[in-house]
Parts: C-alpha cells; structure tokens; sequence
C-alpha cells in the first residue's frame, strides 16, 4: 500500500504497524486494516481510545506489551525513548503478504494463553524459532520405513503380472513379432498401486505449546519420505507449510516456517480453521483418499457445531482420519469436550500423541490391514 494514495487523516495509523513491524512484531497487512476499521468504528474522542483499538487489532504479546506501549508513545506522542536503534526508520513503501501465510482471520481478541496448560479462542500473533528434536534417530529410522509403511491405492497404471485376468494385448504381440506372428503366449498384466496421499495438520495453539517444535520436526520428515504429502498449521489461523518443509535441511526448512505461521502459542480454534481448509477447492482435494493426521489436543474452544460439521465433511473426502493427541497417553482416555466426543465415531483411531516416538508407531502400523473408517467417500 503506498503512502501517497492514503488520505493524510489515516497515514499515522498506517504507519503504526509499519513500526511494530520493524521493531518485531509480527503484524499481518489484514490486521493493519483492522485496526483502521477500529479506528473509524469507535470515532475516537482521546488518543487512549486508539492505544485501546491496538492492543485489540494489533495483539501484543504479554511480554511485548511494555515496548508497544513504548513504540506507541513515540509515534503518536513523539516521545524521545523508543526502543531500539531506529532513528532511520521509514515507514514501508508496501504491504507484502507471505507466500504461504493464511490470509484468514478467525478471531480477535485480548485473551493471551502465558501458561500453555488450557485451550483459548483469542488469537496471539507471534514469531517462534522452532528448534530441532532430540529423537534424530528416530526420525531417521522412521523416514527408513514410512514409504513401504504407508496404506496404498490401486493406481491407473498398469504392470507386467505373473497371472491376472487383465491380459496385456500390447507386449504380446511385440513378442509374436519375434515368433514369425504366432502368439506363443499371452501376457498378464494388473494395476500397479502408489502410496495414499497424507494430509498433517498440526495445532500450534498455546495448550500444545510443549509438542510444536517436535510435531514440526516430525512433518519435515514426513514430506522428505513420502511422496504426497501436504502439511497445514492451524491455531487461530490456517497456514500452509508444505513449500517450506520440502527443504532437505531441517535447520533451515523449520527456520522458513516458522516465519510463515502468525499464530504461534495462541487461541485454538479448530473447527473454523477445518472451516476454512475446506472453503478452499485445491485444499480440499488433498483431502480426497486421503490419509489424515491431526495433532492436537482437540480442546476446542469455540462453537463445537463447527468442528463436528467439518470434521465431518473432512471424513467424507478421506480414507481415514486419525486424531493423535497428547491427552491420549493414557489408555483409558475418554475425550471430555463436546466436539471431540461427537466427532469420534467419524475417526480411525484417537490415539496417543504425547511424543515423536509414539507418533512414528502409529503411522508405520496405517497400512498393516488398515481399513478406512464408516461414511468414507469412495
């Protein structure tokens, strides 16, 4: 957005976010404009009215909030102690949107999870550096066996068989063709069959705070392994992570996603980011034969309608969805949110999620007899 096409009114509220975002807040363009609609919504008489409409719009971390109020100060009040050394700052010529960020904004609010011990629906924009796992052998083992591990569907390609009753006319006349025209024999053929698609979604919200970086870890092994795969966070928002995660170094590649996903250790609202998963057509066909993972915790915070309606949608496209959550370490876990126990009779399986280790078991056992559960789409 350019600064000379803005009325002269809204150019200091424009260049607000600007600030934050050179000082390290990650503030997305949708939440500039938010922040704008704030502004005219409430009409403000007092410019502690507009401080109001920023830390309702901008959403400050707990921890930053001191130096929002700061860097707010300064601009608005020209105040000479901002934080920092950036007495060269410009505001930016545009607003650029990430590649792979969602664009969706679920909810807003001024409800901060610290503690990571319980689900919130408000949402917390964040930066995270995800760090790499300590079970690198695991994964290393894991990655090994997951190719020849995964539950297969016949695919439209056809292979040279011992017997069959598919009879493949091609090759045996290019062997009669060596017998002066007679067919000395026939050769069978069958459908070769490929590896099911995976589809991980991963609950990066505050109550799985503890589990992030490993889960993170765990889907670039994932994508490195396996030849269709499609991974997307969700907490408050949805974020795909795919591109990012197909880098070989996982150094690097959880670096780049973590820059894509805002939502870090926010709210949980899973059943409007399953919402918006499905509202997109290419998303949605990922979900098509699909093997669906999801790792969460499943404490939903918001209207369990939605969750239930689209995990039920989501149950009709896949082969199977299997919910792993951290809860579910102990064997006589009984789900106690509404949603979740509404929805499990659509799941595969509600397993345990607690570590990597158990994770990797799960997924390697899919396809030793898997069937896909009750409802599912042909």
């Amino acid at each position: 957005m350019s600064a000379s096409v803005l009325p002269a009114a809204s150019r200091p509220f424009v260049a607000f976010p600007a600030l934050l975002r050179a000082h390290g807040f990650a503030i997305a363009p949708d939440q500039t404009i938010t922040f704008l609609e704030a502004i005219t919504v409430l009409g403000p008489r007092s410019l502690e009215q507009v401080r109001q409409a920023a830390w309702a719009t901008l959403a400050p971390q707990p921890q930053q909030r001191e130096t929002f109020d700061a860097l707010f100060d300064f601009h608005f009040l020209g105040g000479v102690a901002e934080p920092g050394e950036a007495d060269d700052w410009q505001p930016d010529d545009e607003m650029a949107v990430q590649e792979e960020a969602g664009s969706r904004e679920i909810l807003i609010g001024e409800d901060i999870n610290e503690t990571g011990q319980q689900a919130i629906e408000a949402e917390a924009l964040a930066i995270r550096a995800l760090q790499p796992p300590d079970a690198s052998d695991v994964l290393a083992r894991f990655a090994r066996d997951l190719p020849a591990a995964l539950p297969r569907r016949r695919g439209y390609r056809y292979r040279r068989a011992k017997r069959g009753a598919s009879i493949d006319l091609a090759r045996s006349l290019r062997a009669a063709i060596r017998t002066d025209g007679d067919v000395m024999r026939l050769t069978r053929r069958r459908r070769a069959s490929r590896p099911r698609p995976i589809l991980l979604m991963i609950d990066v919200s505050g109550s799985m705070k503890q589990r992030t970086d490993a889960n993170l870890a765990l889907a670039h092994a994932i994508v490195q392994s396996a030849p269709r795969v499609e991974v997307f966070t969700f907490g408050t928002r949805l974020t795909r992570v795919t591109r990012a995660l197909k880098l070989r170094n996982r150094e690097q590649a959880l670096a780049q996603a973590s820059g894509l996903v805002a939502d870090w250790d926010g709210g949980t609202r899973i059943g409007d980011a399953l919402l918006a998963f499905l509202a997109v057509p290419r998303f949605a066909g990922y979900a098509r034969g699909a093997v669906v993972a999801i790792l969460s915790d499943g404490l939903e915070r918001g209207d369990p309608s939605a969750m239930i309606g689209a995990v039920r949608r989501l149950a009709a496209r896949a082969f199977r969805i299997d919910w792993l959550s951290p809860l579910a370490a102990d064997p006589d876990y009984q789900p106690q949110t509404e949603a979740l126990a509404a929805i499990r009779p659509l799941l595969a399986s509600l397993s345990n999620g607690n570590s990597t280790a158990a994770i990797c078991r799960h997924l390697l056992a899919l396809g030793q007899g898997s069937a896909p559960q009750r409802g599912r789409a042909a």
